[in-house]
């Protein structure tokens, strides 16, 4: 995310100096006076900030903790050195040499990341961002009395950005708890504690300064934005109310410069609470999943359906084997309630289905040709509609797409015809890729081409333009003659040499 920064502009007033140093006297008489009545009285809560932000950085301090992580590799067996030889000259020498290096244990390799993280069980379970750990296997934990303790990661979800890591304890670690982030205000007190720029133990404070803030980081984004100071390094690192309650998990700033300006966001804990459940229990997520692709109503969708406002979900299509294809749910459909909780958005029912327990049976209010329907669903696990729908976008793909010649070819379907702005009667294959220094490059064929004969015979499909070139090859064949027609409608012999 990107913003501009604008240098401020002077104002000036047509004022003499004089007269500005008059204005400047009353000014400053006018602030004395009001001070001695301030002090009088007694400052407004308000104007002296909550007192309560000390204790409560004094009362969680201890389960914040810093996160360094990095990759690392062992020396080899290929790498060691042998022994010396009994009796050679030096030997001791050698000996410490080959010490050193057979056993110096593992050595930092790639890039390292330093964040911050909170302890929620005192047996030593602690929360994170994913980001903050990537691809490490090496993570350390750092406590406020400065002891360092090895991680391992019990699970970690992309999607939120969330990680859950264990360390080891002889004792009971000091440990905060999640709270109510959906009952959070705008303009509530927030108080963030982290490691920014390798500074452990920082604390910044601020206000909520807007909720349900969709930052187009996920597809449940639902951030708390606040004014506290976040920056590099707070990542992973806890938001606390003035309870002491974690009521978000601080992830990213909106900067101009990488240092905070008064934007940050934090994962609430409504969101965060469940998916941290989730990994302990079973070391990955289980979401929630109702099997239908969903977009926004705009305002000629809302017209067309005959509906009253653009609130809910429109249904665009349904997934043949996932839950909604057993219940009466159809294309179409907008899905305007969700267990009794309104869907004013897609990415309403997005997060509210995630949230939910696979298994449940969960009542859906959706309108249909302009009036109010019900249907039943029992949710399915999202993770394994994801696999379904990968594995079957795999096969289509094998299908549908191949490579040969240095080319790869694709059917020809609605979109690939419309990114080459083909004729809607050209039937053939399209070329999509082209190899650098391939025989097909040699002679000149391009992506979008499309190659409608191979040897003089048809071909509608990948496979069959390989199984025309084993034919052709079989018969002892040298170059495949090729019938292309250019994105110009040029049509054209290539003889291409077949591959060994």
């Amino acid at each position: 995310m990107h913003d501009t920064a604008h240098a401020p502009r002077r104002f000036e007033t047509p004022f003499t100096h004089e007269a500005a140093r008059s204005g400047v006297c009353l000014w400053r008489g006018a602030v004395l006076a009001a001070a001695l009545m301030l002090g009088m009285a007694g400052a407004p809560a308000f104007a002296r900030g909550p007192e309560a932000i000390a204790d409560l950085a004094s009362e969680v301090m201890d389960a914040v903790v810093n996160i360094s992580a990095a990759e690392t590799e062992t020396v080899t067996k290929r790498g060691e050195v042998p022994p010396a030889i009994p009796g050679s000259p030096f030997g001791d020498l050698f000996d410490e040499f080959r010490k050193r290096r057979n056993e110096g244990g593992p050595r930092p390799r790639g890039a390292e990341s330093a964040g911050s993280g909170f302890v929620i069980d005192e047996s030593g379970i602690v929360v994170t961002n994913n980001h903050v750990i990537g691809e490490a296997n090496d993570i350390t934990v750092v406590f406020t009395d400065g002891a360092k303790r090895k991680a391992e990661v019990v699970g970690r979800d992309d999607k939120l950005d969330l990680a859950v890591l264990r360390v080891k304890t002889d004792k009971p670690l000091k440990a905060v708890k999640f709270g109510n982030s959906e009952s959070l205000r705008i303009g509530d007190w927030v108080v963030a504690i982290g490691n920014p720029f390798g500074l452990g133990g920082s604390v910044t404070a601020g206000i909520v300064s807007a909720h349900s803030r969709n930052i187009e980081q996920g597809p449940y984004d639902d951030y708390i934005q606040t004014d506290a100071a976040i920056n590099r390094g707070n990542s992973g690192g806890p938001l606390f109310n003035l309870k002491g309650e974690v009521i978000g998990i601080n992830t990213a700033i909106l900067s101009p410069s990488g240092g905070s300006v008064g934007i940050g966001f934090a994962v609430p804990a409504e969101l965060a609470a469940p998916t941290v459940a989730q990994l302990r229990e079973f070391g990955e997520t289980r979401r929630g999943w109702l099997g239908v692709r969903i977009q926004p109503v705009d305002e000629d969708t809302a017209e067309a359906l005959g509906l009253g406002g653009q609130d809910g979900a429109l249904v665009a299509s349904i997934d043949g084997k996932g839950p909604a294809a057993n219940a009466d749910i159809k294309t179409g459909d907008v899905i305007v309630q969700i267990d009794g909780k309104r869907v004013k958005e897609p990415r309403d029912l997005s997060r509210t289905v995630a949230a939910m327990p696979v298994g449940k049976r969960v009542d859906v209010t959706l309108l249909r040709d302009g009036k109010e329907r019900k249907a039943s669903v029992t949710l399915g696990r999202l993770e394994d509609g994801e696999k379904a729908q990968a594995q079957a976008a795999g096969e289509t793909s094998k299908a549908r797409s191949g490579r040969t010649l240095g080319l790869r070819l694709s059917e020809i379907d609605d979109e690939l015809r419309q990114q080459y702005a083909l004729a809607e009667d050209i039937k053939g294959v399209v070329v999509v890729e082209v190899e650098p220094d391939s025989p097909a490059a040699d002679k000149r064929i391009e992506p979008g081409d499309v190659i409608t004969e191979v040897g003089k015979s048809p071909v509608t499909a990948p496979a069959e333009v390989e199984r025309r070139l084993e034919t052709l090859r079989k018969e002892g064949r040298r170059s495949a003659l090729l019938l292309v027609t250019g994105r110009d409608g040029d049509v054209r012999f290539v003889a291409i040499r077949l591959e060994e």
